[in-house]
């Protein structure tokens, strides 16, 4: 390992503000990124649908949203901008693939995880509380499915030859999928066994479990979500 430059140093922990484990999405990928990476971190979490809500998250992040990284004055919303900061932070770990290729379309069905599928968001809102269970579904939630299995398949099979993630190792693109994951096993959606077998390698790391106990043992509750 290369020594860290004076500037390099980082003489206060960073720290990640969240919106409850429980329904948050956007939070769990970087605290998922900073947990299975082993990057020291502490936490915040603001909890959602509170009069005082709003005010709080804009204390601490420009956008007034979940998740937002305070690394000393450096103030980082937004989970894919937290995942570039962090390898850029950290170039001594694969955050990103080493691979330029793998790289490339690692980054590529990141962007493409944070800009759409919002026909799946829509109808399966994250719950890590919910016990699984199907709802009926329409053909744009299937579409989203269909083209997701496809991104999962595509990157297993051209570069996840060395191990049970998109690219083999854990990297920041299962980061970005990680709450799929979730909506896909909640709500009982149907998948190959391909598929299956690349969700249960996600739902078996230490960082997932830990999230969903930190999810089952908040006090707070949303009805709206809850009920669905």
């Amino acid at each position: 390992m290369r020594p860290v430059p004076p500037s390099e140093i980082r003489p206060v922990t960073p720290r990640l503000f969240i919106a409850n484990k429980a329904y948050s999405s956007w939070s769990l990928r970087p605290w998922l990124l900073l947990t299975e990476f082993g990057i020291p971190f502490d936490e915040t979490v603001i909890p959602m649908y509170r009069p005082e809500t709003r005010a709080e998250m804009l204390a601490v992040s420009p956008n007034g949203k979940m998740p937002a990284l305070h690394d000393g004055a450096v103030v980082v919303p937004e989970s894919l901008a937290i995942v570039e900061y962090l390898a850029e932070g950290y170039p001594d770990l694969a955050i990103w693939p080493r691979d330029r290729a793998a790289r490339a379309l690692a980054r590529a069905i990141s962007s493409e995880m944070h800009a759409g599928f919002m026909k799946l968001r829509q109808t399966c809102p994250t719950n890590f509380r919910r016990t699984p269970k199907a709802i009926a579904i329409d053909e744009g939630v299937r579409a989203d499915v269909v083209r997701i299995e496809a991104i999962w398949a595509d990157a297993r099979a051209r570069f996840g030859n060395h191990g049970p993630f998109l690219f083999g190792a854990f990297s920041a693109a299962d980061a970005m999928y990680a709450p799929v994951v979730n909506r896909f096993h909640a709500y009982a959606i149907p998948m190959s066994p391909a598929s299956r077998a690349y969700m249960d390698a996600v739902m078996a790391l230490p960082s997932w479990r830990a999230w969903i106990a930190g999810a089952e043992a908040e006090p707070w509750h949303h009805t709206g979500y809850d009920d669905i």
